[in-house]
């Protein structure tokens, strides 16, 4: 007969509407937890009720490793998943991909447990804190691109330390599907090449709106972004795990921008105080210089004079007396040379000859006259005695 089906095509109809219907492919079904078993297969099943019906759930092994201990009976829950019919029943059920817990006492129970472990893994460890440029020239904004949070970082910023420029990572920072929105932006923000450091940011609004910061992946994804992550998100009462995980938190987009960016009148007023300082120290350690430069002097003088001048003057008086003594004897010996030189050029002297009686005959014209042979009759002569000499003539010559 036309239009007659079997029960397996009509499933598998009902199965094709679940698969291409945009809703029904990805949901957040809110509602109370019921019948949740842990099975020894690894997956999960529950129920999750509302005021007139129930939805079963299943969250398959994959994905049960992720949910913590915290879940209880008639806790409210966001279930994150898809809906499809599971055909040996012939009913829909959700196929679970994540439970986060909505009410105050399992939020708390969550955060309590989720805080202990990942604490024991060393996420929240101190010692791996990173610190924040001193001067940032470039740093992403992760938040919301309409939200007032951006633009108390942009104000803060320009007026702080205007020379760093600001990329914003636009997310959705809360609702359902904000957390993954969140993780996607901080990888982003940590790739942008030149980035020094991701500020993380919001506005206020209710503790519920903060839950996508206690969120695991958020904080890993935190701990795991390659560049200093500083959180300021809206709150003063209560710090997320994201604030834990961070390199630093803030309670405020504002504080976290005042955290981040230096003040520039402050590095005017540093700068300033730097350079006062500076010129004292140099002024000093010239002044230091110079005295002990005038103490090396003097010590430098007294100990040439020590060691080279008082030697030496007394080196050049020795020598002096030594030099006067010698020109002393040379001299004494100068006059015993010229007494004996006098005393032989004396005995030598023809003038010594003639006081004892003899006399000397020359030519008028200066010729010595020793022999008789040399003149003759009527020659001149010139006869020398000691104290003169006479102008004679030959007359007569007697040969011996």
């Amino acid at each position: 007969m036309p239009g007659i089906l079997t029960v397996d095509e009509l499933t598998g109809y009902i199965s094709l509407l679940f698969e291409r219907s945009d809703l029904l492919s990805s949901l957040y079904v809110r509602g109370s937890l019921a019948d949740f078993k842990r099975h020894s297969s690894g997956h999960v099943y529950f129920s999750i009720s509302g005021t007139e019906s129930r939805v079963a759930c299943v969250l398959f092994r994959s994905d049960a490793g992720k949910i913590p201990q915290w879940p209880r009976e008639g806790d409210d829950v966001l279930v994150e998943g898809r809906a499809g019919v599971y055909g040996p029943r012939g009913s829909y059920q959700i196929y679970a991909r994540s439970i986060r817990p909505l009410g105050e006492s399992a939020q708390a129970r969550a955060k309590k447990e989720l805080l202990q472990r990942l604490a024991s893994e060393g996420l929240f460890d101190p010692s791996a804190k990173r610190r924040l440029p001193d001067f940032p020239e470039k740093v992403a904004v992760v938040t919301s691109p309409t939200g007032a949070a951006v633009r108390d970082v942009v104000k803060v910023s320009s007026g702080r330390f205007p020379l760093c420029k600001l990329v914003v990572v636009p997310v959705t920072v809360q609702g359902a599907g904000s957390a993954g929105d969140i993780v996607r932006g901080l990888a982003r923000g940590g790739r942008i090449p030149g980035v020094e450091a991701v500020m993380l940011v919001r506005g206020g609004g209710s503790r519920e709106d903060l839950n996508p910061f206690d969120e695991e992946e958020v904080v890993r994804a935190i701990r795991g972004c390659p560049v200093p992550v500083i959180t300021g998100l809206g709150h003063q009462v209560d710090r997320t795990l994201a604030d834990l995980a961070a390199d630093m938190d803030a309670p405020t987009p504002s504080a976290a921008a005042e955290a981040l960016f230096p003040s520039r009148i402050e590095i005017i007023r540093e700068l300033r105080a730097a350079g006062d300082k500076m010129a004292r120290i140099v002024f000093a350690s010239v002044m230091e210089f110079s005295s002990s430069l005038q103490n090396n002097r003097t010590c430098l003088a007294r100990a040439v004079e020590r060691s080279a001048i008082i030697p030496a003057e007394g080196m050049l008086v020795r020598l002096g007396d030594r030099m006067v003594n010698a020109v002393k004897r040379g001299v004494t010996l100068s006059f015993s040379s010229l007494e004996n030189a006098a005393s032989s050029l004396d005995a030598l002297s023809p003038l010594k000859v003639l006081s004892r009686g003899f006399t000397s005959c020359s030519t008028p014209d200066g010729g010595l006259v020793s022999s008789v042979s040399e003149v003759s009759p009527g020659d001149g002569l010139n006869v020398r005695f000691k104290d003169g000499r006479i102008i004679t003539k030959v007359a007569e010559i007697y040969p011996d």
